[in-house]
């Protein structure tokens, strides 16, 4: 017999397994003895335990919780960490042990052993080598010793009822589908603010800059502040428009549309071209009046 103190310890962690019991665990008890506690673990799926049913039975002491319970596969398993009688090599039976640990913790460990073996602490050392060295063997053997020793016809009836990580994603999702418009905010929020560590440019200008910048960039900079750009290491010089002058200086370059000038409009409106035979009309008429004028002199002589 155990200390009422562990007694109480032990009724009423498996009171907790017996309302929210894990994925994949579930616990029997004997009504008679309530210290006769035996452990059910499914075999994982994806291993090669899938579709077996293993008990784990539970010894108590006094020491408990300070010391370990003593644990021990009931059904008989071919796995590296389990020895021929049952035995479990597992640290947090061991050094790893803490009294805050349970049944249920004991029974969670256990079950990822099952997941993810251990060949470098293996008491089945047939068991070990082939996981090591011929992987496909290992799992054909341990699905042979499933179905034989593990494999019941009919799913434990303490399975029946739904674990508590099956029922959490129905409350999760019930909860999700009206989300609440603060927890958006308050996800936005908690950004850290780098963004306002870089000032904005308008914040940094002041208005007596922009009004200088606006001013500079109305009027045109001169020629000579024009940086000339090189190309194949010789400077590449733009021809630059001609200055405003009269129109016949802008109508003997020949470009329509230059003929602007000094109020002198009807030269723009015919072109370059026009501009230049109305000159040449201008220059021949008074040749021929300077002629006559010459002739009409002599005569008088």
């Amino acid at each position: 017999m155990v200390s009422p103190t562990v007694l109480r310890r032990v009724m009423r962690e498996l009171s907790e397994l017996e309302k929210n019991p894990p994925e994949g665990i579930r616990i029997q008890t004997n009504d008679e003895d309530m210290m006769d506690v035996t452990g059910l673990i499914e075999g994982p799926e994806g291993t090669p335990y899938a579709g077996g049913y293993f008990k784990v039975k539970f010894k108590f002491t006094d020491e408990f919780p300070a010391a370990p319970p003593k644990c021990w596969f009931a059904t008989k398993i071919f796995h590296p960490n389990v020895g021929p009688t049952g035995e479990i090599c597992v640290n947090t039976l061991k050094k790893d042990w803490k009294s805050t640990y349970g049944i249920g913790h004991i029974l969670v460990t256990v079950k990822c052993l099952l997941i993810y073996p251990n060949p470098e602490s293996a008491l089945d050392e047939e068991a070990g080598k082939l996981l090591l060295e011929e992987y496909q063997s290992y799992c054909d053997r341990a699905k042979l010793i499933t179905s034989i020793h593990a494999t019941p016809r009919v799913k434990p009836v303490e399975f029946n009822k739904p674990s508590a990580i099956l029922d959490a994603p129905v409350a999760s999702s019930s909860s999700s589908a009206t989300p609440e418009p603060s927890s958006t905010v308050m996800a936005s929020s908690s950004k850290p603010p780098s963004s306002c560590s870089t000032p904005s440019v308008s914040a940094s200008v002041t208005p007596s800059k922009i009004s200088s910048a606006t001013r500079k960039s109305a009027s045109p900079a001169p020629q000579s502040a024009l940086k000339v750009p090189e190309k194949d290491g010789h400077k590449e010089r733009h021809p630059s428009p001609s200055p405003l002058s009269t129109a016949d200086s802008n109508a003997g370059n020949g470009k329509p549309g230059m003929g602007v000038g000094m109020g002198m409009a009807s030269t723009a409106g015919m072109g370059g071209v026009t501009g230049t035979k109305a000159v040449k009309r201008a220059a021949t008429g008074s040749a021929a009046t300077s002629a006559e004028k010459r002739k009409k002199a002599l005569k008088r002589l």
